[in-house]
């Protein structure tokens, strides 16, 4: 009877200890899914937060670029923007200085365009003082010309009427020039009877012991009524010296011959150095 109690003890407990091991794999299998799905619950959770981690770690970085990139932007167009104001401001300094030079050198041209214009009002007005005065000159000039002019007509009817002025020379003259030239000159004066003009034949012969030489006048031949004066200018021939000169004139049926030792054409200081820079023929009366 002992037996078969222990027996079903036995078995009732290991019937006992079987539902144990069942309710205890059933509970295990509970906790574990549990856990496995707070696990997966986990590891879902920790994707989602590392993701939500990488996108703000992305918009953080784009953040920065963009900042970084605005600073380095601003700094750069800072830069060029100094730079360039910098040249403008160097740029606006020369062409100040250019500006003032040019300033300063339009005043200074004013300043002599204003001496000049008051220096050629000032020659202005003395040129027309000397214009007027020149032209008071000349009137009296002409006045007293015809006065003479007058005086002489009369003095000539005088001559005239008392037989005239004899054909004779006033004045003679032969001076060196340049080159083995000479010039000559020669006042010539006669009034006929009869007051008319007359032709006058004038020749100028240079002597000397063995040869002479006719001096070619120009022009040949005259007309006198009342003084005439020669002028005119020759070349030595080469090798010739003269010792004396021979003036002949003829007019109105008279003849007069005049010699003359050659120390009227002796050298004389300063001589010009070519024919080229003597004036024209003075035309003046030759003083005795």
């Amino acid at each position: 009877m002992r037996v078969k109690l222990e027996r079903r003890f036995f078995l009732k407990s290991s019937r006992l200890s079987c539902q144990d091991s069942v309710l205890y794999g059933l509970a295990c299998k509970t906790h574990s899914d549990k856990n496995r799905d707070g696990f997966i619950s986990d590891i879902g959770s920790t994707q989602r937060g590392a993701s939500t981690l990488v996108l703000a770690l992305f918009v953080v970085v784009i953040l920065v670029t963009a900042v970084a990139g605005l600073l380095f932007g601003h700094k750069l167009g800072y830069q060029r923007g100094f730079h360039s104001m910098e040249t403008q401001a160097q740029q606006a300094i020369i062409d100040g200085t250019e500006a003032t030079k040019a300033l300063e050198d339009l005043r200074l041209s004013n300043k002599i365009a204003t001496n000049q214009a008051a220096t050629a009002k000032q020659e202005l007005a003395i040129s027309l003082a000397n214009l007027k005065e020149l032209r008071e000159n000349q009137q009296s000039l002409t006045v007293e010309n015809r006065q003479v002019s007058q005086l002489n007509e009369i003095y000539a009817d005088v001559i005239a009427e008392k037989g005239g002025m004899p054909l004779q020379v006033l004045g003679a003259k032969i001076e060196p020039l340049p080159e083995n030239a000479f010039e000559y000159g020669f006042d010539i004066g006669m009034l006929s009877s009869d007051g008319q003009a007359k032709r006058l034949q004038p020749t100028l012969t240079l002597l000397n012991n063995d040869d002479l030489v006719e001096v070619p006048l120009d022009p040949a031949s005259y007309v006198i009524e009342g003084i005439v004066r020669i002028r005119g200018r020759f070349m030595m021939p080469s090798g010739f010296k003269p010792l004396q000169a021979k003036l002949s004139l003829q007019a109105g049926g008279q003849t007069v011959e005049q010699l003359y030792d050659w120390k009227l054409g002796d050298n004389v200081d300063n001589m010009l150095p070519s024919l080229l820079d003597l004036p024209e023929v003075d035309e003046s009366p030759i003083v005795p």
